[in-house]
């Protein structure tokens, strides 16, 4: 692709960074058929090729950008599915979030949309107040029906019964129950440790079974990726430096050898550290080495030893494959091959490129489109007729949850349970 800026425009860092993603784009449009707002949309620019001409013009112009940008930018999931498509390498998942940087900075969205994003970015990040909204929304839950959009979707998807906090997800040492082979820094997510604590406690069970230290450390928070991809720079960067610095702490002191992540929409931001502030010199050089660290929790389990699986009889498992994890970290055949070794019988879902409608924050945002996706993925997993869903990624347990009757379970549980583990309280 062809780009017409200036000189002095170069000279942004940031600018100068989307020129060199922009002329890799050869127009072929292979990334239309795998994004999921253009096949129900059916509409160029809420395809990836159309938003990638909607922020070239909006760079080159150096104006504030309209709406008609911010809104078809708005509707992408981010789910990076065109980048598992495209043949050219166009790096879009960059070239996006500082569209969306620029949009935050620049355009002034109404009130009541404002309000909304300053309100999620301020609750989702921090578990008390997470904890305190889901409560209260708790109550507000049987009025879902008669409120408006957007508020109608939160109520709907908050859960009718809050799980206790867990005591394992404060700052420690999980032992291993054998002798140490690895020495783990785990994170343990906001939204997750409010809306589904199984899930961590099941990844410690299994990771101090199979000979893991695991290590909550002190001052770790959200990873940043929410604040991130609503282009709220400032707080995203707090949260990553503060991150950085917490598990480099660790490093320097008695040693990590990964940073282990359960949730992959939390796993894609933080093996994206090191890129995010490769141009701060404070940061750049610890920011790289958290990365190089961070593994997703399937990736940790294929370098241990499994033990022998204790099922007495096959489960049917469809598995769905979260954007984050199949399209952000390329983690693909990992997840299935353990849930096969473990005595499940696997279950691919058909369309699992497309993504449930989750996306962080989209499904609130944007429940419209979201209810739409979530409705086909439903679709999908119910003509395979499983006994349990397994995902790696909370955002889509809770999305695919609202939709299915069947259970939905983070993979580390069904792991955990073949291998001695408790049954996942989700069967």
């Amino acid at each position: 692709m062809r780009t017409d800026f200036q000189t002095d425009q170069l000279t942004n860092p940031a600018v100068a960074e989307a020129d060199g993603i922009l002329r890799k784009c050869v127009h072929c449009g292979f990334c239309t058929a795998t994004c999921p707002t253009y096949v129900l949309l059916g509409d160029e620019l809420d395809s990836p090729r159309g938003r990638v001409y909607l922020i070239k013009n909006m760079l080159e112009s150096g104006q504030a950008p309209d709406e008609r940008t911010v809104r078809h930018i708005d509707r992408c999931l981010s789910c990076l599915s065109c980048m598992t498509t495209c043949p050219s390498g166009v790096d879009y998942l960059h070239l996006l979030d500082g569209a969306r940087a620029r949009i935050e900075a620049q355009f002034q969205r109404p009130l009541a949309e404002r309000l909304l994003r300053a309100l999620l970015a301020k609750v989702l990040p921090r578990p008390v107040l997470f904890r305190l909204a889901l409560q209260g929304a708790r109550l507000a839950k049987p009025f879902a029906a008669i409120a408006p959009g957007r508020l109608r979707a939160m109520l709907t998807m908050a859960p009718g019964k809050l799980p206790a906090a867990s005591n394992l997800d404060r700052p420690q040492v999980h032992v291993a129950q054998v002798p140490r082979k690895m020495r783990v820094a785990m994170l343990t997510g906001c939204a997750q440790q409010v809306l589904d604590p199984d899930i961590n406690a099941a990844t410690i069970r299994l990771l101090t079974r199979l000979g893991c230290d695991v290590v909550i450390a002190k001052d770790v928070g959200c990873c940043g990726a929410l604040t991130h991809h609503m282009g709220r720079e400032s707080e995203a960067m707090a949260s990553i430096r503060g991150n950085v610095a917490a598990w480099t702490a660790e490093l320097e002191g008695e040693g990590l050898d990964a940073v282990v992540i359960n949730a992959s929409g939390c796993g894609t931001t933080v093996k994206d550290y090191g890129h995010i502030l490769a141009d701060d010199p404070n940061w750049a050089g610890p920011a790289k080495t958290i990365s190089d660290l961070a593994l997703d929790i399937t990736e940790l389990l294929q370098r241990l030893e499994m033990p022998a699986p204790r099922m007495a009889q096959p489960v049917k498992v469809a598995y769905h494959a979260a954007c984050s994890l199949q399209h952000g970290q390329k983690v693909v055949a990992a997840p299935k091959k353990l849930l096969e070794q473990a005595g499940f019988e696997v279950m691919a879902v058909p369309e699992g490129h497309l993504c449930c409608g989750s996306a962080g924050t989209y499904n609130l945002l944007q429940p419209e489109l979201a209810g739409k996706l979530l409705e086909r993925k439903a679709g999908n997993i119910n003509s395979l007729q499983p006994d349990v869903v397994a995902a790696g990624n909370i955002g889509c347990m809770v999305q695919l949850g609202s939709g299915l009757d069947v259970p939905v379970v983070h993979t580390v549980e069904l792991l955990d349970w073949a291998t001695g583990g408790p049954k996942p309280a989700g069967l």
